[in-house]
């Protein structure tokens, strides 16, 4: 029983798992499909130049002219972010909160299955399905990058694809979270959602407000982001990640084991 709910929370993803890891291919193959015409296009700086100040700093415009710098504007410092982000949320809130409205999770705990343990085995299964998603993101800009000349090694996507997965990770976690706390699959996904927002606001606020700047590195994305992510390596700031997802899942344990989820 222990096992089975570990496996049965990733084979309830597969499809999910299918439909966003194709969506997730066909997206970074339309990117890259573009570069070697922006690699050709005449007087690229003068154009980027044009750009607005803001957009400028919060995209790293002027790194466009190489393949990093434009796959970090084009999908790494926002569209893959939110995109993982969404698929931690959705899936992190349903895995609890989605079964115990669903009147599933009741009978799950009618058996020798404590709470802790279910509740661990649902947040080792979302972790699993964002590695997964990532996995998917990895080896997708690999062959993009080998087929549409990018030049992108392996350790410089690696980078860019482990910042977006600890953010799904951390936000997904922290869906999960408080739909176990609550059993409310709108809340766990309004609180995860509304976080993120507002985490994203305080990094691009963060670099274009002076009085914002010093906050900057308390959000995920900033903690994710600001050296890259792509080829930047792994750095110190990515422990922050780690420790927000952690901390969260054991915040949301006592909680979870007091509540009387066989009522529900």
């Amino acid at each position: 029983m222990l096992r089975n709910v570990f496996t049965k929370a990733l084979r309830d993803q597969r499809w999910a798992l299918l439909g966003w890891g194709t969506g997730l291919v066909l997206l970074v193959l339309a990117e890259s499909s573009v570069w070697p015409t922006i690699r050709d296009m005449p007087d690229l700086d003068r154009l980027l130049e044009g750009y607005p100040r803001a957009l400028e700093e919060l995209f790293d415009l002027s790194a466009m002219t190489t393949a990093t710098g434009f796959m970090n504007a084009e999908l790494f410092t926002l569209v893959l972010p939110m995109l993982f982000i969404i698929f931690g949320v959705t899936r992190g809130a349903r895995m609890v909160a989605g079964e115990e409205e669903a009147g599933t999770l009741g009978p799950l705990l009618v058996t020798r299955l404590s709470p802790r343990s279910l509740l661990l085995q649902k947040a080792a299964a979302l972790v699993v399905a964002v590695v997964a998603l990532g996995l998917v993101l990895l080896s997708s800009t690999w062959a993009s990058s080998t087929f549409f000349d990018l030049g992108l090694s392996v350790p410089d996507i690696a980078s860019g694809t482990l910042a977006v997965v600890l953010l799904g990770t951390e936000f997904g976690l922290l869906a999960l979270a408080v739909g176990a706390a609550s059993g409310r699959r709108a809340l766990a996904l309004g609180v995860a959602g509304s976080l993120a927002l507002a985490s994203y606001l305080l990094y691009a606020l963060g670099l274009l407000v002076d009085a914002l700047e010093p906050w900057r590195m308390i959000s995920p994305f900033a903690q994710a982001l600001s050296q890259g992510p792509l080829g930047a390596g792994v750095p110190p700031s990515f422990a922050w990640l780690l420790l927000g997802a952690a901390v969260v899942v054991a915040a949301s344990l006592p909680v979870f084991t007091r509540r009387d989820v066989r009522g529900a």
